[in-house]
């Protein structure tokens, strides 16, 4: 069994820059805020939270569940 990774680097659509962040564990985080260029990031159709669509590590439910929404 595969430990559930915790970090995901984010990347924003708009402008490129990358951080890495910590997933919440037991919530969808749907909102990130860029730092770099302040865009508003949002799920993209069909994903559960702002990780899932745009980390490098989906969220902790979809690596638990493989393919479980977290907000089913």
């Amino acid at each position: 069994m595969n430990e559930t990774q915790l970090n995901s680097i984010l990347t924003c659509p708009e402008c490129g820059h990358q951080k890495s962040e910590s997933m919440p564990t037991d919530a969808c985080q749907w909102f990130y805020e860029c730092s770099g260029c302040g865009s508003l990031l949002k799920p993209l159709p069909g994903d559960c939270c702002v990780f899932c669509s745009y980390g490098t590590v989906p969220c902790p439910p979809i690596q638990k569940d493989g393919g479980g929404c977290c907000s089913t």
